[in-house]
């Protein structure tokens, strides 16, 4: 049980900071999703630099990184937003923003857990 309350914490305080960067950095004028943008990339980054602390002489409990790696950055970042974004794009037929934004969302993406691991490790 608490486990769950630990990961309901950290998911809580992590949705209500996307929606809040959200709201701060999307600009429904240009309809690019710079929020969305912004806090699956700090959330890669976030999660490299907790799993690579955990990795590193298990400096974090299970239960922190439950509340840190599960809770908040699965709250934080958002699939599901990600992909409903995408289909805006494609069904206004605006391809080039739908590549730009899906190919740069993975690479930057993976760059960032990378990026964050690599910080820990020096």
């Amino acid at each position: 049980m608490k486990q769950l309350i630990l990961v309901f914490v950290g998911g809580g305080f992590g949705s209500v900071l996307r929606f809040l960067v959200g709201k701060w950095l999307n600009n429904p004028s240009d309809g690019i999703p710079y929020g969305t943008f912004a806090a699956n990339i700090i959330g890669s980054l976030l999660i490299g630099i907790i799993l690579g602390l955990a990795a590193k002489n298990n400096s974090l409990s299970e239960n922190q990184i439950l509340l840190l790696a599960t809770g908040f950055c699965g709250g934080f970042t958002t699939f599901s937003t990600f992909a409903y974004e995408n289909h805006v794009f494609l069904k206004s037929g605006d391809f080039s923003s739908f590549a730009i934004y899906t190919i740069a969302s993975f690479i930057i993406g993976f760059l960032a857990v990378f990026l964050g691991i690599y910080l820990v490790k020096t």
